[in-house]
């Protein structure tokens, strides 16, 4: 094809963005399918339809135009490369005939053939070496396929709610205070000293206030370990192909703190979630898959340097570039991968039940959903401070998007079962979520168990405080 006509692919691509949006009414089903380049060059209209349904800029939009146009000058590549070695090899074989027969005039004529056969061969070679980095570089900033299920909306004014629960416990009216109020009338934040030692977006929380926190985190771990979850301890630090494995980078980077030291050979950054690292546990693993489903909790800070969202959410405790999660990690089938999803995120809200915390959880549409999530829902807490519901989960199942990075795989029949008709080894679906944010959880319980002189101690807490049914 050539630069001119890659540049005519390019132009194409962008008319198409121009002009094709109304011809998709509807994306077409990703039941079964997988994002990958092969995709990309038999089914690209299949591609840029969910990508537009998550409301993608154009320029993604035309370089996934170009990603097909490349793929099929790679296959030209590959034909023309391997048709002059085949040419070389025929050659040689000649070669070798007329120096037997001594005819050293045709020896060398074949000589000149073959070393004009090599250099068609490296050039081909060489386009394909360049080819495969154009690509390189544009698929890893394709995100994940929708699920069929994921309703089409623009943002999260579109999200339908699913379910709703505690309206019995819901405080509802213009009396209420923040959580920030609140913890300083008990002298238990201190945002001038935060500010002194590391600037806006932090928090220093003291006495009974940090007891809380602590005792939050104890307790959600724990529960969750008597669900069924296998307690881990990561690292905070992460190399760049560990955030590429879960598809944080190379799209997020502003978003991440990088440190000045490398890792493993690499740039190294701060954990944004604990996902990033519980997932890639398991990178370039072959699983059997009895194995199957593996599920993990983890309690780690998270960092974020929130680079897209300055003047929103700057009050009290909401949005943090240091806060405290407890994650909630699975590895499944794609057969169990619907049940798991359903599974985790009934476990998020029966955390928030256990609170006696207001909730609601919605469905995320194509506008609103994560770059990696297949579907997703939100779980809410009601704030009444704020009164309204804010998101204190998010509960992804991400398909085989992040295995198919992180080279995970395993093994769906035991080693000596019959296997005939069935692949020998498949990519596994990831999944995560919060169990939930210990911030916002600390923030929900602040603002709804305040009765005017203290904060209520939840019954489910109290024996992480020490018996302290109330603080003042």
């Amino acid at each position: 094809m050539g630069l001119l006509g890659l540049s005519y692919a390019l132009r194409k691509a962008r008319y198409c963005v121009r002009d094709g949006v109304r011809a998709l009414a509807s994306r077409p089903s990703s039941e079964g399918l997988s994002l990958d380049t092969t995709l990309l060059q038999t089914n690209p209209d299949l591609v840029l339809s969910h990508l537009k349904a998550r409301r993608s800029g154009a320029e993604l939009l035309a370089e996934v135009g170009l990603v097909g146009a490349l793929r099929q000058e790679r296959n030209a590549k590959i034909v023309e490369g391997d048709a002059a070695k085949n040419v070389r090899k025929t050659l040689s074989q000649q070669i070798g005939q007329a120096i037997k027969e001594g005819k050293q005039d045709v020896v060398l004529e074949l000589k000149c053939k073959v070393e004009e056969a090599s250099t068609k061969a490296a050039m081909a070679d060489q386009e394909l070496q360049r080819i495969d980095g154009e690509i390189n570089k544009i698929f890893p900033l394709i995100p994940n396929l929708l699920d069929d299920r994921v309703p089409d909306g623009s943002d999260d004014t579109q999200n339908p709610i699913v379910f709703q629960w505690g309206d019995e416990y819901k405080k509802v009216g213009s009396s209420f205070l923040w959580h920030d109020e609140i913890a300083l009338k008990i002298k238990g934040l201190d945002v001038d000293a935060a500010a002194r030692i590391s600037g806006a977006r932090f928090s220093v929380l003291k006495g009974s206030i940090a007891r809380l926190e602590r005792s939050i985190i104890q307790y959600f771990l724990d529960f969750h370990v008597s669900r069924g979850y296998e307690e881990v301890s990561v690292p905070y630090i992460v190399s760049r192909s560990t955030l590429e494995g879960t598809g944080q980078l190379p799209k997020f980077e502003d978003d991440l703190f990088k440190v000045s030291h490398s890792v493993a050979g690499e740039d190294a950054f701060l954990i944004p979630t604990a996902e990033v690292p519980v997932t890639n546990l398991y990178r370039d693993q072959l699983l059997d898959g009895a194995q199957l489903p593996i599920a993990h909790v983890c309690h780690s800070p998270s960092f974020r340097a929130e680079a897209g969202s300055y003047g929103r959410d700057t009050r009290g405790l909401l949005r943090q570039h240091q806060f405290h999660k407890v994650e909630l990690v699975k590895i499944c089938t794609a057969e169990t991968s619907k049940e798991e999803h359903e599974k985790m995120a009934g476990d998020a809200e029966a955390l928030l039940q256990s609170l006696k915390l207001p909730y609601r959880k919605v469905l995320l549409c194509s506008g609103d959903i994560g770059f990696s999530a297949r579907i997703c829902y939100d779980i809410e807490v009601w704030l009444p401070g704020q009164q309204m519901y804010r998101e204190i989960s998010s509960i992804s199942n991400c398909g085989d998007f992040q295995a198919r990075r992180m080279s995970l795989r395993y093994r769906p029949t035991p080693l000596g079962a019959d296997t005939k008709g069935k692949k020998s080894t498949a990519y596994p679906h990831t999944l995560n979520g919060s169990g939930v944010a210990v911030g916002r959880a600390l923030v929900a319980i602040l603002e709804n168990y305040f009765d005017g002189t203290g904060v209520v101690v939840p019954d489910a807490l109290r024996s992480y405080m020490g018996g302290v049914e109330k603080i003042t």
